[in-house]
């Protein structure tokens, strides 16, 4: 009997998750019944916000329970139906969890083109990444024409796609990166304006010389030291988006709050946090216009893709957790 296996959350984690955070199980491939479908799973998204999903308490979403399928967005197609809305062979994207064949009702649930481009796009500029960018920056960063746009965390999955809206939109857009490589691959590639390497480069220093006049709108993925820096260059009126904080996600002292927050009341600035999820309703239009970029040039999505199937979604977190991926990070569980 062909078997479903699959990665459950046994414990949470302290600081980074480790490997007996997890298990592996496996168990017969599920039959729908009315009103269902199963999915084969091809890609699974690896995110820094799967962190805060292990972690008991009150959040913008419900943690992940011990013993359940770990949560995760994915690509595959539908191997069974017995939903109206869905056929043998359609291409899906859902919240299908780290696991190779998914049960669904249908709800969230969407069909997907591949011949517009591969399923893992689906996954990060297509996906949530791309509308967590689009949003965040256009909605909540209120970008306008000639901002000064500061990218913190610019060589991940959101990242990368905010400093690209923004050169779109007119910006003149500096993103922070860990490493030379990063940072030359926004430069050279995407089109930033400049670039800050803080593994390498004092972050304030830099933003001195690089943003000379302040800066209007921060998109920041990584907070703790990176936020702080970036505080103390604020143009009157700057807006900080609070997309994430991954360099605080894996801390057992605490998270580290700003400690600059009154440049806010210098600069008569905000900070703003956001959650993809509010903006569901209007996930159709940002696509579209995403997917217009996309087909004309103007943006570019890099997918960094793990072999090894769902055993090895342990190491593909800490992967993430270690920066070692450019643009979005994807483990490859079937054949699509």
């Amino acid at each position: 009997m062909s078997m479903n296996h699959q990665v459950r959350l046994a414990a949470r984690p302290s600081g980074l998750p480790k490997h007996s955070d997890w298990e592996l199980t496996a168990e017969p491939i599920p039959t729908p019944g009315a009103g269902e479908l199963v999915a084969a799973v091809s890609h699974i998204s690896v995110d820094p916000a799967m962190r805060g999903w292990m972690n008991a308490g009150a959040s913008y979403i419900d943690p992940v329970e011990i013993g359940t399928v770990m949560r995760a967005a994915a690509v595959g197609r539908v191997l069974t139906s017995e939903h109206p809305e869905f056929q043998p062979g359609d291409h899906v994207y859902g919240t299908f969890g780290v696991q190779e064949y998914a049960l669904s009702d249908g709800r969230g649930v969407m069909k997907i083109d591949p011949s517009l481009a591969p399923a893992p796009a689906y996954l990060g500029t297509l996906g949530l990444s791309g509308l967590t960018a689009y949003f965040g920056l256009l909605d909540v960063g209120k970008l306008t024409e000639g901002d000064t746009v500061v990218v913190s965390g610019a060589g991940g999955a959101v990242g990368n796609v905010a400093g690209q809206i923004a050169k779109i939109k007119g910006a003149r857009v500096i993103g922070i990166a860990g490493g030379e490589s990063k940072c030359r691959w926004l430069g050279d590639e995407l089109g930033f304006d400049a670039t800050i390497d803080y593994k390498a480069q004092d972050v304030r220093a830099a933003l001195r010389e690089s943003a000379p006049d302040g800066v209007d709108v921060f998109f920041d993925n990584v907070g703790g030291e990176v936020l702080d820096a970036v505080l103390t260059r604020l143009a009157r009126g700057a807006r900080i988006v609070i997309c994430g904080a991954v360099s605080q996600y894996n801390t057992t002292d605490g998270v580290r709050g700003p400690a600059n927050y009154l440049a806010l009341l210098v600069a008569r600035a905000s900070m703003t946090g956001m959650v993809i999820f509010d903006y569901a309703p209007r996930y159709g239009e940002a696509a579209s216009e995403i997917a217009g970029w996309l087909a004309d040039g103007r943006l570019i999505s890099r997918v960094d893709v793990l072999e090894g199937g769902v055993k090895s979604f342990p190491d593909a977190l800490l992967k993430l957790f270690a920066g070692e991926n450019t643009g979005k990070l994807v483990l490859q569980v079937g054949s699509g």
